[in-house]
C-alpha cells in the first residue's frame, strides 16, 4: 500500500501506529523544495531591485512553509470526523472570510483586487481558507443528504446555491479564477455524490452560461479572453505577459538554459515568481524539468484519489469526498496555471499549488494535505480492523 508507519500513541483508545502515505509525502516534498528553488531564482532580481534584499521572497515563502508544516502536523492529530460535525460553523466561517475581505480598512487591496487580510507578518488570502471550509461543508452535506441529493432537484439546488453565493463574493473582489475553480470543484464533488445526470447537466450548463456571461460583459475579462488567442497581435501591451511566458518556455528546449540563467525573469516577465513561475522553470530546466514537475503533480493527484477510494471502502464517506475534493482542486488548478503559462487558457491569476510564491496558499494547502494524511491513516486502520474481524469470524 506504499505506506510507512511510526510510533504514534501509547493509549489503548487509539491505534499505536500512524500510517503515512510515503508517496504522498515524497511528492509533496519534491514539489515544495522545487518551488522554493524556483521562487528564489525567479524573484531574486526583482527582490534586489525593489527591496534591496535578494532573498526577500524566499524568506516570506519560508514563513509560509514553516506555518504550513505546523498546520499539517495539527491536522494529522485531529480526528477527521470532527470537521464533519463542525460543517455548519466552517461554512459560516468561510463566508465570513469572503465578506470581511471586502470591507474597506479590513481587506487589503493589491493590483485592483481586494483579496488579502493583513496579519502583521504576512498577507493572508481569504479565498484560500474559504475554499477549504466550503468544500469541507459540501463533503458533509452530500453524506447527510445523500438520498435527497440523488432523488430530488432541491437536494442539488441547495449546495449549488452555497457555491454560487461564494462565487459571487469572489467575483466582487474580483477573483474570477478562484470563483471558477471553486464552482468546478464543488460541482465535481456533487457529481461524485450521485446527483441525477439530467439535473447535473442542466444546472452545469446554466452555471457555465452565467460565468461566461459575466466574463464577456466585463471589458477587462473580455480583453483577457481575446488576448490569449493571439498575444502576438499586441505583444507590447495586452499580450506582453503571455508572449514573454511563451518566449521563456521556448528558450528552455530540452535541457533548459541552466538554473538561475533565465533571461525572461529579468524584468521582462511580470509576476515571474507567482503566476508564471512555471515559465521560468521551463526556461531554466527545459522539457525534462517540466516532465519531472508534471510527474510529481500527477503522483499527488493520484494519491489523493487513492486515499479517497480507501476511505470509501472503509465506509468513511465524508473523508472520501474530502480527499476527492482535494485531488480535483489540485489537478484543476495545476492544469489551469500551466495552461495559462502555455497560452492554452486566458490569464486567470491562479498560482501553481505548492510551487508559486504565496505564503497563505502554501500554508493552507499543506494544512489540507495534513487532513489527507489523517484520512489515509484512519482509512488504513479501519481496513485492517475489518480484515482482522473477518479473519476471527472464519
Amino acid at each position: 500500500m506504499n505506506a510507512t508507519t511510526i510510533g504514534y500513541a501509547r493509549s489503548n483508545a487509539r491505534p499505536k501506529q500512524f500510517v503515512f502515505d510515503s508517496l504522498l509525502l515524497l511528492a509533496t516534498a519534491g514539489i515544495v523544495l522545487l518551488g522554493l528553488v524556483m521562487v528564489t531564482s525567479a524573484s531574486i532580481s526583482v527582490a534586489d531591485r525593489q527591496m534591496h534584499e535578494p532573498l526577500h521572497y524566499l524568506e516570506r515563502q519560508g514563513v509560509g512553509l514553516i506555518l504550513g508544516i505546523l498546520a499539517a502536523a495539527v491536522m494529522t492529530a485531529i480526528p477527521s470526523d470532527l470537521w464533519e460535525r463542525l460543517a455548519m460553523p466552517l461554512l459560516l466561517t468561510g463566508f465570513a472570510l469572503l465578506i470581511v475581505v471586502l470591507i474597506p480598512g479590513l481587506g487589503h487591496e493589491v493590483n485592483g483586487s481586494r483579496r488579502w487580510l493583513r496579519l502583521g507578518f504576512m498577507n493572508f488570502q481569504a479565498s484560500e481558507m474559504a475554499r477549504v471550509l466550503l468544500l469541507t461543508y459540501l463533503s458533509s452535506y452530500v453524506v447527510r443528504r445523500q438520498a435527497e441529493l440523488k432523488d430530488e432537484l432541491k437536494g442539488f439546488l441547495k449546495p449549488l446555491g452555497v457555491l454560487m453565493g461564494a462565487a459571487g463574493l469572489l467575483l466582487l473582489e474580483p477573483d474570477f479564477g478562484a470563483a471558477t475553480v471553486l464552482m468546478t470543484t464543488g460541482l465535481a464533488v456533487l457529481f461524485l455524490a450521485g446527483v441525477k445526470l439530467r439535473h447535473f447537466l442542466a444546472l452545469v450548463t446554466l452555471a457555465a452560461g452565467g460565468m461566461a456571461l459575466i466574463a464577456v460583459t466585463s471589458a477587462y475579462r473580455l480583453k483577457r479572453l481575446t488576448t490569449f488567442m493571439d498575444p502576438w497581435a499586441d505583444p507590447f501591451n495586452a499580450g506582453f505577459q503571455l508572449t514573454q511566458s511563451l518566449i521563456a518556455i521556448g528558450r528552455g528546449e530540452m535541457f533548459g538554459v541552466g538554473l538561475g540563467s533565465s533571461v525572461q525573469k529579468l524584468f521582462y516577465l511580470p509576476e515571474a515568481h507567482t503566476d508564471f513561475v512555471f515559465a521560468v522553470l521551463a526556461e531554466e530546466l527545459g522539457l525534462l524539468g517540466v516532465l519531472a514537475t508534471l510527474a510529481l503533480f500527477m503522483v499527488l493527484v493520484w494519491r489523493a484519489f487513492h486515499i479517497s477510494r480507501l476511505a470509501a471502502e472503509a465506509g468513511l464517506s465524508f473523508q472520501a469526498y474530502c480527499a476527492a475534493g482535494f485531488g480535483i482542486w489540485l489537478g484543476l488548478q495545476t492544469f489551469i496555471n500551466i495552461g495559462v503559462n502555455m497560452g492554452m487558457l486566458p490569464t486567470k491569476g491562479l498560482t501553481l499549488p505548492l510551487m508559486s510564491f504565496g505564503s497563505s496558499s502554501l500554508l493552507v494547502t499543506l494544512g489540507w494535505l495534513g487532513l489527507l494524511l489523517r484520512i489515509n491513516h484512519e482509512a488504513s486502520v479501519s481496513g485492517r480492523l475489518a480484515v482482522s474481524r473477518k479473519e476471527r469470524t472464519q
